[in-house]
């Protein structure tokens, strides 16, 4: 099945509207002081008048207003002769059909909808997109119904970029782009596949970014609990680096100043009681050692 060529927007130039009803009024005027002039018989007034009557509601259909960024494309008996952007009062072929497109920017705020992550996980994601029309032509004759057009496109173009990122990135997947970490490049992306659907449909895709990120709720308290277990893990992991650096500058130190000499054994004891020091949560509480009594 071979792909329909696109539609590409014409520009076109209709008349002036005010021109062409100041020469409909003159007409009219000296259409009457013709008859006031003639004196024709009574059927022959009757005749002009109507025919007067008839030519100005032909001509009546043929104007139209183009406000500020609106357009109106001209389709001449299933022809299109082109689009008129610039703004004014005009006047075209009274049976020419004139199609109201609006050139202003759109600000989409997409269903937050529920859709699997790249690891399978369920996830409700939003989006909220920013366009407008930049080819009329393909925008009215190229889809069914541009707007809604638009619409079903940012829900699969948002269900897209969901799948192939995860909702979270860990620490040591520093390179794997994230949907909560990453926010402005998954923005971007969904910015490019944006415009890649929606150039057919003549639409410019102006900026795209997500709105809602959140677990699904059947599991975010499991994965609220994920989370604060691997911060927890975390931060257990620095208390650990730092605690061994310190016993290992405090060791370094003593044999450097040759406080006191210790063997491997009491070495070890010290290195023990430093940890436990260092790394437990509760306050430590010192013991005095008094020696041993004397028999």
């Amino acid at each position: 099945m071979t792909e329909q060529a696109r539609s590409t927007e014409t520009p076109f130039s209709p008349l002036s509207g005010w021109l062409v009803l100041g020469g409909l009024l003159v007409f009219e005027v000296l259409s009457v002081a013709s008859l006031v002039a003639r004196k024709p018989p009574e059927e022959q007034i009757a005749i002009q008048v109507i025919a007067s009557i008839l030519l100005l509601v032909l001509f009546l259909p043929g104007f139209f207003v183009v406000g500020p960024n609106m357009s109106r494309a001209l389709v001449l008996f299933g022809n299109y002769r082109g689009t008129v952007r610039r703004q004014g009062f005009f006047w075209t072929n009274p049976f020419t059909s004139k199609r109201t497109v609006s050139l202003k920017a759109n600000n989409v705020a997409s269903e937050i909808i529920k859709v699997n992550d790249q690891g399978g996980n369920p996830i409700e994601i939003g989006a909220v997109v920013v366009w407008q029309v930049e080819d009329t032509a393909q925008a009215l004759f190229d889809v069914e119904d541009y707007v809604k057009y638009v619409d079903i496109q940012i829900e699969t173009a948002v269900r897209q970029v969901a799948s192939t990122h995860p909702y979270d990135g860990k620490e040591d997947e520093e390179e794997i782009v994230s949907l909560r970490g990453d926010g402005a490049v998954v923005a971007g992306e969904l910015e490019v596949e944006l415009k890649k659907r929606l150039h057919r449909a003549g639409i410019e895709v102006l900026e795209a970014r997500l709105s809602h990120l959140a677990y699904a709720p059947e599991i975010a308290s499991a994965m609220l609990q994920r989370q604060q277990a691997e911060a927890i893990i975390a931060a257990r992991q620095k208390i650990v680096e730092g605690a061994v650096s310190m016993v290992e500058q405090a060791l370094d130190d003593l044999g450097r100043r040759k406080v006191v000499e210790l063997d491997d054994a009491h070495r070890a004891a010290l290195v023990g009681n430093l940890l436990v020091v260092l790394c437990g949560q509760a306050s430590p509480q010192p013991v005095v050692n008094a020696g041993s009594a004397s028999p």
